[in-house]
């Protein structure tokens, strides 16, 4: 199978391309003022090395884009250049796919797609209970209990967007780039920040996974992931895995979880066909 998986998140893009079900790269492409001409120029590079179809009546490519999207404004500028630059149309997850895990939340279509296309792929792995944690612009701590149902979660601001409230409602305290802190106890102001913030999501991190293991009767699988996720491995013993670009996997998951359950319906109208012919 040839997909171009595209995940799109609140701070980035991040563009895997796999060719016959290996993965050829996976870029991550920051906001800024170059995202368009990166996202147009990785895709391209991609759309460059998938082939023809066989017998096709006309000339088309043997491949398909499909996305998950938490920001409306990207998924309409990677649509407009799948169009303009590829002639193609991306198969977007909570649209045009279907959601890959069940959920016993109020409204499914609510919850991101990121965070259920993460929650399909932990499962997918573990296949029992697990507590998928995503470090990102924001921290999402999520439960998929031991059937596979998304049961809900917990949001909360990442590092940066913690930092940036620090700074925009007091009136001396900086702006910091986050690193784990060298002590506890910050010796300055700028330690004493990172401190807070670093054992804040690390404090957080257990006191979840301790609740959900205690609606569950045991402590489930936990995996991080996320763009920060690295920065609170030493401190997290508790955590069993920490796996990058989780969300990526978990839209290949889903579009092959919507090609096999689009194959047995397709199976099943045959056979009422020839039921009925019969």
């Amino acid at each position: 199978m040839n997909l171009i998986a595209i995940d799109i998140g609140n701070s980035s893009i991040k563009v895997a391309f796999y060719y016959k079900d290996q993965e050829k790269f996976l870029r991550t492409l920051p906001a800024g003022d170059d995202l368009e001409e990166n996202l147009r120029a990785t895709l391209t590079e991609a759309w460059d090395q998938i082939p023809l179809v066989k017998n096709a009546a006309e000339p088309v490519k043997d491949a398909v884009l499909v996305a998950s999207s938490v920001k409306p404004v990207w998924t309409k500028l990677l649509e407009q250049i799948a169009k303009d630059q590829l002639g193609e149309k991306v198969l977007l997850i909570g649209r045009d796919i279907p959601l890959p895990i069940e959920t016993s939340v109020d409204n499914p279509l609510e919850v991101g797609t990121d965070r259920l296309v993460s929650a399909a792929a932990a499962f997918a792995v573990v296949e029992d209970a697990v507590v998928v944690a995503d470090f990102g612009t924001a921290v999402t701590i999520d439960l998929v209990d031991e059937t596979g149902v998304f049961v809900g979660g917990t949001i909360s601001p990442g590092f940066d967007m913690s930092a940036k409230v620090l700074k925009d409602y007091t009136a001396a305290l900086p702006l910091i780039r986050m690193d784990k802190p060298a002590s506890p106890n910050g010796a300055n102001t700028t330690e004493a920040i990172r401190s807070g913030l670093y054992y804040s999501a690390v404090g957080l991190l257990e006191t979840i996974c301790r609740k959900y293991a205690e609606q569950l009767g045991r402590w489930p699988q936990v995996i991080v992931t996320g763009g920060a996720a690295k920065l609170i491995q030493s401190d997290c013993q508790f955590v069993d895995s920490f796996v990058s670009n989780l969300a990526v996997r978990g839209i290949v998951i889903a579009y092959k979880k919507y090609l096999y359950e689009k194959a047995e319906i397709e199976e099943l109208d045959q056979e009422d066909n020839f039921k009925g012919a019969g």
